[in-house]
């Protein structure tokens, strides 16, 4: 009997490293093509025009912001329907997704596009930088598109507000995580006029997702991401904020992998710490 129950929990954990690992796609499966991914480059169009991905896509991560420079207040739903149509994509696509290696980006457009209702999202487990000093192929061809007849859809379990975070404060059932560098959880720097977090906030920065070395980046394996988490309990909703809704995508990626419910503040910090009928904690008290 013991050991049938331990052949069923390896199943099972095998079952779920598999499941978790479902959101990374390596450069070896792309090249395959035994799926027929759409692939979508974040960088700029100066970067994107110099070198891409073979069919790539251009589909900026600063087009998911509003206004950047103020909050990180995600794209409103007719301007991002305008520009889903115009890149050709429908909610059921297979997409694959990259940056130039740092993740922010990839993890930011990932997270904004299951927001608007996409189901089969994944990131590119290396960046352009890194697929080109592999040798890889690369291309500067503009693959054709055809408008597509997408309609917004938004998952609001996805988007964090103001409002919702309010609410998280005081539910007990639920958990915010700042993912800033220490120093701004601290309220030694901000990005807003006020310093410090939001009150009940954990402090998982969101570098520690990431394996980074003198030459190359890697998202931690789901091992590794099980270890920053562990501490964070499976059956609570999970809000993130960092100070416009970027590097926090990549713990909301971390966390999806992991099979967290999970929801992303795009506004963040600089909307929250500029807002001085919010409470915060101050540990520095500036």
């Amino acid at each position: 009997m013991k050991k049938i129950t331990l052949i069923l929990s390896l199943l099972l954990l095998s079952i779920v490293t598999l499941n978790a690992s479902s959101l990374r796609v390596s450069s070896n499966e792309l090249l395959k093509k035994n799926i027929k991914y759409k692939i979508l480059d974040t960088r700029e169009e100066n970067f994107y025009t110099l070198a891409h991905l073979p069919e790539a896509i251009n589909f900026p991560a600063s087009s998911t912001y509003e206004h950047a420079s103020i909050n990180g207040k995600l794209t409103d739903p007719f301007s991002m329907q305008k520009i889903i149509q115009n890149l050709g994509l429908s909610e059921n696509d297979a997409l694959v997704i990259y940056d130039d290696g740092s993740f922010f980006d990839a993890a930011r457009l990932f997270w904004a596009l299951e927001v608007y209702g996409f189901k089969n999202v994944k990131l590119l487990d290396l960046g352009f930088t890194e697929w080109k000093k592999n040798a890889l192929p690369i291309s500067t061809k503009n693959p054709s598109i055809v408008k597509s007849d997408y309609i917004t859809i938004i998952d609001n379990n996805r988007l964090a507000t103001k409002f919702s975070t309010q609410i998280a404060i005081k539910n007990p059932n639920q958990i915010i995580i700042d993912a800033r560098p220490v120093k701004a959880y601290l309220g030694e720097v901000s990005a807003a006029k006020r310093f410090g977090h939001i009150p009940k906030a954990k402090n998982i920065p969101a570098t520690h997702n990431i394996n980074s070395s003198s030459t190359t980046q890697t998202l931690k394996h789901i091992d590794e991401l099980k270890n920053v988490y562990k501490d964070i309990p499976k059956g609570k909703k999970v809000i993130l904020y960092c100070a416009i809704g970027k590097i926090s995508a990549t713990n909301y990626f971390a966390l999806r992998e992991l099979g967290y419910n999970v929801s992303n503040y795009d506004a963040s910090w600089k909307e929250w710490g500029n807002d001085f009928k919010l409470p915060i904690v101050n540990p520095s008290k500036k």
